[in-house]
């Protein structure tokens, strides 16, 4: 089993000390978050326990890996195999009111790949948003400056469009009726170009890149299509034999099978952009 340290909230940030709690215990109990009656008790025990369904693998989401970091010995000391995404996207604070500095976020990711290994350590360019404070120019830019801080300690980018949801289309209205920010507009052949120089500045900073979870795929331009956990990965790094689509998850997700545990709307960080609130 895999279990996903998840992509209903930033755990890993905000409730570390509850994660470690829950380790400790040796079972967490997961709420579907559309009918909050049906209720799964996840098994937080290494695969090969006393467990028959423990866990093969953590993936671990997050804004700022400095917990992980701390207690990176720990788990491993525990039996517990694990590889982090940590989304990096350096935007105003008008779209990201309460992230940690890149600068300092990076650091922490450099030592984490460390005592890890860079194939452990993930970077994610998570959504690319375009708007008038975020245009093509400042993703180049932006994006550019980031990956070469990275290079040496990151392996794998992922990269994906914004998709609008409810919560999110009300903030960003909000904030063009505050005239703080337009939405953008972009062509195809505008949105081509950006891909195109994202994918060039990945393999300036030797790293690989790809998409997530995108109806059309950026392969013309440079970006394989790829899976956030990912089956491949994870049967590389430990020997496992991972197999099947998550069906759960959106239609064009790559991901293999996977339980999330956590819950939606419990982060207060305010990125403008972000589904999860």
């Amino acid at each position: 089993m895999i279990v996903s340290v998840s992509r209903r909230c930033d755990i890993p940030r905000l409730n570390f000390k509850w994660f470690m709690e829950r380790l400790d215990a040796g079972f967490v109990d997961a709420v579907n978050p559309f009918n909050a009656n049906q209720i799964r008790r996840v098994p937080l025990v290494p695969a090969g326990t006393e467990q028959p369904d423990g866990v093969e693998a953590f993936v671990f989401w997050t804004r700022n890996p400095r917990h992980i970091l701390a207690n990176a010995e720990e788990l491993e000391k525990r039996g517990f195999n694990f590889y982090v995404m940590v989304t990096v996207t350096g935007y105003p604070l008008e779209l990201e009111p309460s992230m940690a500095k890149p600068h300092k976020v990076i650091a922490s990711m450099k030592n984490l790949a460390s005592k890890i290994g860079s194939d452990r350590v993930i970077w994610r360019y998570d959504p690319i948003f375009i708007s008038s404070i975020t245009n093509e120019e400042f993703h180049r830019k932006n994006f550019g400056e980031l990956a070469q801080e990275l290079s040496g300690s990151v392996r794998r980018v992922i990269v994906s469009l914004y998709n609008e949801y409810r919560g999110s289309k009300q903030r960003i209205e909000g904030l063009e009726r505050a005239g703080v920010l337009q939405m953008g507009q972009h062509d195809a052949a505008g949105l081509g170009d950006l891909l195109s120089d994202l994918a060039e500045s990945a393999r300036a900073a030797n790293m690989e890149i790809q998409s997530c979870a995108e109806e059309k795929s950026f392969e013309p331009y440079g970006i394989r299509s790829g899976a956030c956990i990912d089956a491949e990965l994870i049967n590389r790094l430990w020997g496992l034999d991972v197999k099947g689509k998550d069906k759960n998850q959106r239609p064009n997700c790559l991901c293999c099978q996977s339980v999330d545990i956590g819950s939606y709307k419990m982060c207060n960080s305010g990125c403008v952009y972000c589904y999860a609130w």
